[in-house]
C-alpha cells in the first residue's frame, strides 16, 4: 500500500518500515502525556523534547498549590522553549524563501519555531499519525498552514524533493532510528552547503557500553540510544561534516531538576536521566554539520 503523493513529493511506502516502527508509531499515536500537552497549552508550541538553561526555581516556593503547579509548568515550558530557539538560531542564515525540514516533528512546535524565526517553508514527518493531524490543525489554526506542513511519513523515506532543503534537524528522535540511514536521507534532501543540526542524548563510549540509567531510558521511550561516537562516523560516511559541537549537558540538568519536583508532571523517569548526566555516562549533545 502506498500514500497518494504531494506537489513535489515521490510516492512513498506507508510510514512503517517493521515492527519495531509500528511500536513506536503506536506508542506515539496513544502518548497523551501531561508533560507534553500541559506545556503546550500555555501557548500552542508544542515540544517533544528537554529544556536548557538557568531555571527559576523560586516556583516552587508558591505556597497556593494550584497557582505552584501553573508557575512551575511555565517555567519549565520556558525552558523548553529555550532549547527551541537554541536549535532553530543554529539553521541559519535563512530567508523565507528557504526551505526547512524537520525529521520527527512531533506535535510541531520546532518546525512553528522555525517559521516564525526566519518566515521559511516547513515540511515536518513524523510516523505518528495523530502527531501529524494535530500539528497540522495547529499550523491552520496560526495561520501559516501554506508556509509550514507536516506529513504522516517515515524520516528515513520521506518522498520529499532532493537537493530541496536549506537546512534540517533532529532534535531529540535520532534514538528511534539507524543512523546511517537517517544521514542518507538528510544528505539527499538537503541542498550542497546546507546544514544539519540535531540535539539528542547520546552515550558516553569512553566509558564502554551503555549504562545501567541509558538503558532504563531506552526501556522507557522503547528507543535506542546511540553511542556518541557513531554520530560522527556516521556522518562523515553521509557527506555531513561537523562544523560545531556543543555539550549542553551542565545546561540541561536544571530542567531535570525542577521538572523532578512537578508531581503533576513528573513521569517516573527524572531521577535516572539525572543520574546518567553525573556520572558522566549519558551526555545531551548538540551537532551542527554541512552537507559537502
Amino acid at each position: 500500500m502506498t500514500i497518494a503523493p504531494e506537489a513535489g513529493t515521490a510516492e512513498v511506502s506507508l510510514p512503517t518500515q517493521s515492527t519495531y516502527q509500528t511500536r513506536v508509531a503506536d506508542y506515539w499515536n496513544a502518548e497523551e502525556n501531561p508533560v507534553n500537552l500541559e506545556l503546550g497549552k500555555l501557548d500552542d508550541l508544542y515540544h517533544h523534547h528537554y529544556g536548557i538553561g538557568a531555571a527559576d526555581r523560586s516556583v516552587l516556593d508558591e505556597p497556593d498549590a494550584e497557582l505552584r503547579r501553573e508557575r512551575i509548568t511555565t517555567e519549565l515550558h520556558r525552558l523548553e522553549h529555550a532549547q527551541a530557539e537554541f536549535l532553530a538560531e543554529r539553521l541559519g542564515p535563512l530567508s523565507p524563501a528557504d526551505r526547512v525540514f524537520d525529521a520527527g516533528c512531533g506535535r510541531g512546535g520546532g518546525s512553528v519555531v522555525a517559521n516564525l524565526r526566519y518566515g521559511c517553508h516547513a515540511d515536518g514527518v513524523t510516523i505518528s499519525e495523530k502527531q501529524a493531524e494535530f500539528a497540522n490543525a495547529q499550523a491552520r489554526k496560526r495561520g501559516i498552514d501554506d508556509r509550514v506542513r507536516y506529513h504522516h511519513r517515515n524520516m528515513l523515506d520521506t518522498g520529499l524533493e532532493s537537493g530541496a532543503y536549506a537546512a534540517s534537524w533532529n532534535n531529540e528522535s535520532t534514538m528511534y532510528v539507524e543512523l546511517d540511514l537517517l544521514f542518507a536521507e538528510h544528505a539527499r534532501l538537503l541542498r550542497r552547503g546546507g546544514r544539519y543540526v540535531t540535539i539528542t542524548g547520546c552515550y558516553n563510549d569512553t566509558y564502554g557500553q551503555a549504562s545501567r540509567e541509558v538503558s532504563l531510558i531506552n526501556a522507557h521511550y522503547i528507543c535506542d540510544i546511540h553511542p556518541r561516537s557513531e554520530y560522527f562516523r556516521a556522518m562523515a560516511r553521509n557527506r555531513l561534516v561537523p562544523v560545531h559541537v556543543e555539550d549542553l549537558t551542565e545546561a540541561t540538568i536544571p530542567y531535570w531538576e525542577l521538572r523532578r519536583e512537578a508531581d503533576h508532571l513528573v513521569t517516573g523517569i527524572e531521577d535516572t536521566f539525572l543520574n546518567a548526566y553525573r556520572n558522566g555516562s549519558f551526555q545531551y549533545l548538540l551537532i551542527a554539520a554541512d552537507r559537502v
